[in-house]
């Protein structure tokens, strides 16, 4: 049986947990190696490395801030020296403070800029120097549905940093594509994940659906269910394979066919 990413490297920033480590375990199901970038959770990226060691794959984990382009730097010349190559890149890492837009600091919003925008557009340019060198590359960016509409009053620097990564998705698709580089982006709706958990606190976040709001926010999308970091590591894995080589410029929602945003065009 082959194997979709049989032979590939992939970089995947803010590996250590939630959809950043679905991805991983999903490409190295496929036959990938795997870089697993994380920045504070060294217990969790060792976990996520063990387990894809476990299936035989190669794997590096690496400590580096993605919005300092000297740990950008660093971390992928290591890559180049250990694996010869970066095949996938997918942009993962991202933070989010959980603030309307009177009580969102300066300083906060500075860093969701440095991290979501400056930290995916850097590691991006240099990622993608390689891959014109060979001639291929697959780029993905998680973006979220926050980018394309409103429906939550709490999220608007994290909505604005994600708009953001669409029209990057797009200009880098331009730039790059007669490279034969594919450059996507996913946006996400609600998945269970650590940040998920500061946008709404209060959430008992199982499948059983016993929190009503979790449960009212299930019930806007027509599947009536909120979304697992497979469901995402899934689509990522499509986009990385060879499957979607006439795939490119695309923002692709998966929120289950959410009801509920205030506008919903892209």
């Amino acid at each position: 049986m082959t194997l979709k990413l049989e032979n590939k490297i992939a970089l995947i920033t803010g590996a250590s947990r939630g959809i950043g480590k679905a991805i991983a375990i999903a490409f190295a199901k496929e036959g990938a190696d795997i870089i697993i970038n994380y920045v504070k959770n060294k217990e969790e990226a060792e976990l996520t490395s063990s387990i894809i060691k476990k299936m035989g794959r190669q794997v590096l984990t690496i400590k580096a801030d993605i919005a300092n382009n000297k740990n950008l730097i660093s971390m992928i010349n290591k890559t180049i020296k250990f694996f010869g190559r970066i095949d996938i890149l997918v942009n993962n890492g991202a933070i989010l403070f959980n603030d309307d837009i009177f009580s969102l600091s300066e300083n906060k919003f500075d860093r969701m800029i440095e991290v979501n925008i400056k930290g995916v557009f850097n590691c991006s340019k240099l990622v993608s120097k390689h891959m014109i060198d060979n001639k291929y590359g697959k780029i993905i960016n998680i973006s979220s549905i926050a980018s394309l509409g409103i429906s939550h009053t709490i999220a608007s620097g994290y909505a604005i940093t994600k708009a953001s990564i669409n029209i990057l998705t797009k200009q880098f698709a331009l730039e790059l594509g007669k490279n034969n580089i594919n450059v996507n982006a996913i946006a996400p709706g609600l998945v269970v994940t650590d940040m998920a958990k500061t946008l709404i606190p209060t959430q008992k976040f199982d499948s059983t659906l016993d929190s009503i709001t979790l449960d009212s926010i299930a019930q806007t999308s027509a599947l009536k269910r909120v979304g697992d970091p497979q469901d995402i590591a899934n689509l990522a894995l499509f986009l990385a394979s060879d499957e979607s080589s006439f795939i490119t410029g695309q923002i692709i929602t998966i929120d289950g066919g959410r009801t509920d945003l205030f506008s919903y065009s892209a």
